[in-house]
């Protein structure tokens, strides 16, 4: 529930974000709505992870709803174009932290033999939060204010803290904090051992950062008047799969169904740059659904597969500095190359669709060794 209350408070924002800057004069800055997101949500990846193996799991994890909390009653206050990024950048802190400790908490408290079907279903109540989370930001703005959008925003990210304060610490022991475990030295930023998860993640998530950044136009030139269309749909179709994908790869193997979500994406991608009329729109959404809803809980239990017991939040971490660069990336290609012009989508989509083969032949080799 926490999850899904996290997951809500920030995504009911995406789709207004781009039009909401370009009124402020913005508009060639649209893709670093999502890159300086992801740009202190990776960057704070290693202080997350080391935090959570040391201080705990539910102090992180508060950490994180707190910034979401302060992010949403801050919005309507950056009525600049400087000011409004400043805040995104900070606002990243909140996916910096909170995932990391939750990953980890969920693994604490399942059988290992278990790991794929309980990342499944925590993943699957995050994505509600991703559905939901659109389509009520945008019904909001629809009939209200941006700032009844940002308000209701930071009132569902303190729900999701309220959820936290009535669960248990699993960490023990654990250390009091002290500045003193704010200093990272190298060998405490990266998992090397989750490297492999970690890459194919990388190239996965480009899409994401894609379709975060270009989809809420994408939809209004399609005249689907809900921006977060999109969302509850392709979340719609990943929650049927997730909890699934998560049991198939801890029965048939975390790889094989992985190559699975790979081939799905890669059709996913190319149907949605050929999306000229709603219902390949809708379709590509549905594909693009079932790719993540069949990778997301599988490169989450691979991840925790290889990591070490006792330094599980950094390897979580490293996974998640993985996911956030992705999406980054992806975003910031996507806004640079789009320049508001919509014949540009559909090149955007192909690209990242070959991003996704690449991974695909990664883990086709992985897979025959």
């Amino acid at each position: 529930m926490s999850s899904l209350l996290f997951s809500a408070s920030y995504n009911m924002l995406i789709p207004e974000l781009p039009a909401y800057l370009t009124a402020m004069g913005g508009a060639k800055y649209i893709g670093f709505i999502i890159s300086l997101f992801t740009l202190t949500a990776g960057l704070s990846r290693p202080f997350s992870g080391k935090l959570t193996d040391t201080i705990g799991r539910l102090p992180v994890m508060i950490f994180g709803t707190i910034v979401c909390v302060l992010c949403g009653m801050l919005y309507p206050m950056a009525n600049t174009v400087l000011g409004f990024l400043l805040l995104r950048l900070f606002h990243g802190f909140s996916t910096g932290f909170k995932p990391t400790a939750t990953s980890a908490y969920v693994a604490d408290i399942t059988p290992a033999k278990s790991w794929g079907a309980a990342i499944g279903m925590q993943s699957l109540f995050y994505s509600t939060g991703m559905a939901i989370g659109p389509a009520v930001g945008s019904f909001i703005k629809m009939n209200y204010t941006y700032e009844v959008l940002f308000y209701a925003s930071s009132i569902c990210a303190f729900m999701s803290m309220l959820v936290i304060l009535n669960m248990k610490e699993t960490l023990q022991p654990k250390q009091k904090f002290k500045w003193a475990l704010l200093r990272i030295n190298r060998n405490e930023i990266i998992a090397t051992e989750v490297l492999p998860a970690a890459f194919v993640v990388l190239l996965v998530y480009s899409s994401f950062g894609v379709i975060l950044t270009l989809i809420p136009d994408w939809t209004a030139y399609l005249g689907i008047a809900n921006k977060g269309m999109f969302f509850i749909v392709f979340t719609a179709s990943s929650l049927l799969v997730r909890f699934v994908a998560g049991k198939a790869s801890d029965y048939y193997g975390r790889k094989i169904v992985i190559i699975i979500g790979l081939v799905v994406l890669v059709i996913a991608m190319l149907l949605l740059g050929l999306a000229t009329s709603v219902m390949l729109f809708i379709s590509g959404a549905i594909l693009y659904g079932i790719a993540m809803g069949v990778l997301s809980p599988s490169l989450n239990a691979w991840t925790i597969d290889m990591s070490l017991k006792h330094a599980r939040g950094k390897a979580v971490a490293t996974m998640y500095i993985a996911l956030e660069a992705g999406i980054g990336l992806g975003a910031l290609f996507s806004g640079w190359y789009y320049q508001s012009k919509i014949d540009n989508i559909p090149e955007v989509m192909y690209s990242i669709g070959g991003i996704a083969f690449i991974a695909l032949g990664y883990m086709l080799l992985k897979h025959r060794k």
